[in-house]
């Protein structure tokens, strides 16, 4: 099954489109020569449809965690998928499941060790791919005909690929679902969280940086962003915070901390501090072969701070 032929419809709507649901449908400036605008002004208006059926769809995945960064770079679909293995590591009994919705750039079947693996359809919808018995996932990647094949849409088309995920993926019953996303705060997050508003259950967002100021800005930006859309924070991740050797356990700052890291930073911003997850090369090693750091490595210090770092997060759906 290819991604051209999932590809959401109408194929040419403009960049800025107001959506067919917007009072503005058809008639907006982004609607001019757009071949559905007569369509769409002369469509119904109201709730959107795909709102209660991802509702219906989810009904039994009980918490939901969007993993965001505000800067590319920062080590945030590694922390996906290091969050994902260790919560399906401490608790065998549960289910987990991935979503990977960076669209264009679609890094988790590689991070995960199933690069090159097909979904299967059903009739109740794609299969995930799974990681571990527990441990499932769903990415674009699994659609294209190589890796190398470039995902060139605009943002309605993205969105309706997002909403597909979350309406035809037979996820089962799931105790958590971790969503990656791309950086920023663009069509992926507000659509993403559009549908996830209207799901039962608990959701919140993981947020990534790096200590250097030039990303700390940015995280800055993206909870703005989620405070304004009522997204819950659960807390920041300083990724990259020291390098530790792997052979004398010396710790050297790599990206120095100049205003006081993501720790400060959340005192500022009144929200939660999960830790600060040193530098491996081993990491980035597991990451480009597939492997599981947190088996392979399991005496590196980045695996007990990411431990800690697991029990803050069930601790906030747990309340």
């Amino acid at each position: 099954m290819s991604a051209t032929a999932l590809e959401a419809k109408p194929a040419d709507a403009p960049e800025h489109c107001p959506g067919t649901q917007s009072e503005d449908a058809g008639k907006a400036s982004a609607c001019a020569g757009c071949p559905n605008q007569q369509i769409c002004a002369s469509g119904p208006k109201g709730p959107d449809p795909s709102l209660a059926l991802v509702k219906e769809k989810l009904q039994e995945v009980q918490n939901k965690i969007l993993v965001l960064s505000g800067k590319g770079g920062v080590g945030k679909s590694t922390v996906t998928a290091l969050l994902s293995r260790a919560m399906a590591h401490s608790n065998p009994e549960k289910n987990y499941g991935v979503l990977d919705i960076d669209i264009c750039g679609p890094s988790q079947p590689r991070v995960l060790g199933v690069l090159g693996e097909q979904v299967h359809q059903s009739g109740s919808g794609w299969s995930p791919v799974f990681i571990e018995d527990n441990l499932s996932l769903m990415s674009i990647g699994f659609l294209l005909g190589s890796p190398d094949d470039a995902i060139i849409w605009r943002g309605p088309k993205k969105n309706g690929m997002i909403r597909q995920f979350l309406t035809e993926v037979d996820w089962g019953q799931l105790d958590y679902l971790v969503l990656d996303t791309p950086p920023g705060t663009s069509d992926e997050h507000l659509s993403a969280t559009t549908f996830l508003k209207e799901t039962d259950g608990s959701w919140g967002a993981v947020l990534v940086t790096t200590p250097q100021e030039v990303a700390l800005l940015d995280v800055r930006k993206e909870i703005t962003f989620c405070k304004k859309m009522g997204i819950p924070v659960v807390g920041v991740v300083e990724n990259m915070s020291v390098f530790v050797c792997p052979k004398c356990t010396t710790a050297t700052d790599i990206f120095p901390a100049m205003t006081g890291g993501a720790e400060k930073m959340c005192q500022e911003m009144d929200v939660t501090f999960l830790g600060k997850l040193p530098l491996d090369p081993r990491l980035a090693k597991c990451c480009d072969e597939g492997k599981d750091f947190l088996t392979e490595y399991s005496t590196s210090p980045m695996v007990v701070v990411l431990n800690q770092i697991v029990a803050k997060v069930q601790d906030f759906f747990d309340k």
